[in-house]
């Protein structure tokens, strides 16, 4: 089998933005996902970019003018001038104004649609940004630590060369804002399996919610509840992924991989272990698809950054070691230093057998009435959103453009709670 060509994207100025003292959001993690990425040397084995800066007009594509001029204009010094709009737009504890947050946005959102125009002008075969994922957002508001949806950005510019789009969230809470965007058409099929409960953020993702118009039954869900381990999420996600390809039959895959799925996570309530999460990714890996591989929730953040440079290897055929290499924030995995933590909960698992086998019933049978993947026809393809296809030569790779001390000034730009 063909070696697939994997692209990176990293941008080190995205750990040293803080959502505030306490908030659960540490955009610090993607400080130690890429400092062991490169300890594990997996950037030799890949092309790493700096991540394009989304503009305004990138952002407007889906979001609304009014809502992404508020994102740009306030700031923690000018709050008290748009006091009238913080509720409207639903900023507030969950979703703070905090410093360069506009910078942070163009930042995410960028390096997911540079990873889909990579991906449409077939220049790599997955892309990764670890710092997307970002599924809440909706056209005109905040929701659940996500101020701009990277996801529907990137799924928007893949729409331009692909017929068909399948988006599969396995973050621990449902892919709401990215379900919503596309509810009305069948061009994107959305797949999440999530925790779901009336209490339990966002309280979106029932197995009833399937789109409408062309996109009915397009949204597929698949509500989870507490406790549910590897064998029996993989049990249901393969027989589930595997009807979905063979209906839909997907020319481009976008892949979320929340990590608060992750057992013990602090917002989560799951118990999956790192390497079951990965067990996802390679089962979606497996279909051969051009795939756009993002992040997402994950609230422990050793945790987190040991899952994602896992899957990284996943991703490029890597077998990484056990022990942790040294690297910039070796102190922050003890007692064990190992990438495999037992991270099993005291959590009863609440999905009996006989629950997983009918929700695979019902989501299978929900796949059998598609009448089978949609056309549509494909003409001429529009510009690329960054004007035109990109060069390999207008773009450097991280180790020729930096140094390694331009990544990480770990002692000033993470926070020093461990988790």
């Amino acid at each position: 089998m063909t070696k697939r060509r994997v692209s990176y994207f990293y941008d080190p100025d995205v750990p040293h933005f803080h959502y505030g003292s306490g908030h659960p959001m540490k955009p610090q993690r993607l400080a130690l996902t890429n400092s062991l990425v490169f300890s594990y040397d997996l950037y030799k084995k890949m092309e790493i970019y700096r991540s394009y800066k989304a503009t305004e007009r990138d952002l407007t594509r889906f979001h609304s003018e009014e809502y992404i001029d508020f994102l740009k204009r306030i700031t923690p010094n000018n709050i008290d001038e748009f006091s009238s709009s913080l509720s409207r737009f639903n900023i507030g504890e969950d979703c703070p104004v905090f410093s360069g947050m506009y910078d942070f946005f163009c930042m995410s959102a960028g390096a997911s649609i540079e990873g889909a125009v990579k991906l449409n002008n077939q220049m790599c075969d997955i892309a990764i940004n670890w710092s997307g994922g970002l599924h809440h957002a909706k056209r005109f508001e905040a929701s659940g630590f996500c101020y701009v949806n990277d996801i529907v950005l990137a799924i928007l510019e893949l729409l331009k060369y692909h017929p068909r789009v399948l988006y599969i969230d396995i973050d621990v809470h449902h892919g709401d804002g990215v379900q919503e965007a596309f509810y009305l058409t069948d061009r994107v099929m959305t797949v999440s399996f999530h925790k779901f409960g009336a209490n339990f953020f966002p309280g979106t993702g029932d197995l009833y919610e399937l789109g409408a118009d062309r996109g009915k039954n397009y949204s597929i869900n698949v509500p989870l509840k507490d406790g549910i381990d590897d064998h029996n999420y993989l049990h249901l996600f393969r027989p589930v992924l595997q009807t979905v390809m063979s209906y839909y039959r997907p020319t481009a895959i976008v892949l979320q991989c929340g990590a608060d799925s992750l057992g013990n996570d602090r917002l989560g309530g799951f118990n999956l272990s790192i390497k079951g999460h990965g067990e996802c990714v390679k089962f979606v890996k497996s279909f051969g698809v051009p795939t756009l591989v993002l992040g997402g929730g994950g609230y422990t953040i050793r945790n987190v950054a040991r899952c994602w440079t896992y899957e990284t290897g996943v991703l490029l055929d890597a077998q990484l070691n056990h022990v942790l290499p040294m690297n910039d924030y070796f102190e922050y995995f003890s007692p064990d230093f190992c990438l495999f933590p037992d991270l099993s909960s005291h959590l009863e698992n609440m999905n009996s057998r006989q629950y997983l086998e009918q929700l695979k019933q019902k989501v299978c049978e929900l796949l059998r009435q598609l009448e089978g993947a949609p056309s549509v026809a494909m003409h001429s393809f529009p510009p690329d959103i960054l004007g035109q296809a990109l060069k390999e030569d207008e773009q450097e790779t991280f180790y020729n453009k930096f140094s390694e001390n331009d990544y990480y000034d770990h002692e000033q730009d993470i926070d020093k709670d461990p988790h």
